[in-house]
């Protein structure tokens, strides 16, 4: 596939991810999709495999966080898009607004995301995701 299609299916990949599209989404990636998403102390921080793994951090986002995610810059070359973004959120939990500025490194073949790595703000996520002592937000 040629770089611009590359981009394309990443854009229709984030186009499904902010219509909430999760048939769409498992359409666009390789069974064997790896997403990494760095950090801990939150829900959604691991390594996620396979359209079980995907399905399950979905499920696991959308009980844990709101959030509005912008692509706003595309970079590709060959199969690696990095994508450039911002996004903005509130953690259910704890009540807590969230914002960070994240590139996406994606890899795609044959027209489906085989690999995510998330290079995001874990501090502004840990702490927004973070209870006091009581287990209060």
């Amino acid at each position: 596939m040629s770089t611009e299609q590359n981009v394309q299916t990443v854009k229709d990949f984030f186009a499904a991810i902010d219509r909430g599209d999760r048939e769409g989404l498992l359409a666009l990636v390789a069974e064997d999709i790896e997403w990494i998403i760095p950090g801990e102390d939150w829900p959604l921080a691991g390594t996620h495999r396979g359209h079980a793994g995907l399905a399950d951090l979905l499920e696991t986002a959308s009980g844990s966080i709101e959030t509005s995610t912008e692509p706003r810059e595309f970079v590709a070359q060959g199969d690696r898009v990095l994508v450039v973004g911002f996004a903005s959120g509130k953690i259910k939990a704890t009540n807590k607004t969230c914002q960070d500025d994240w590139i996406f490194a994606i890899t795609v073949r044959d027209g489906r995301l085989t690999s995510i790595r998330e290079y995001i703000d874990t501090q502004a996520l840990a702490r927004a995701s973070q209870m006091d002592a009581s287990g209060l937000p």
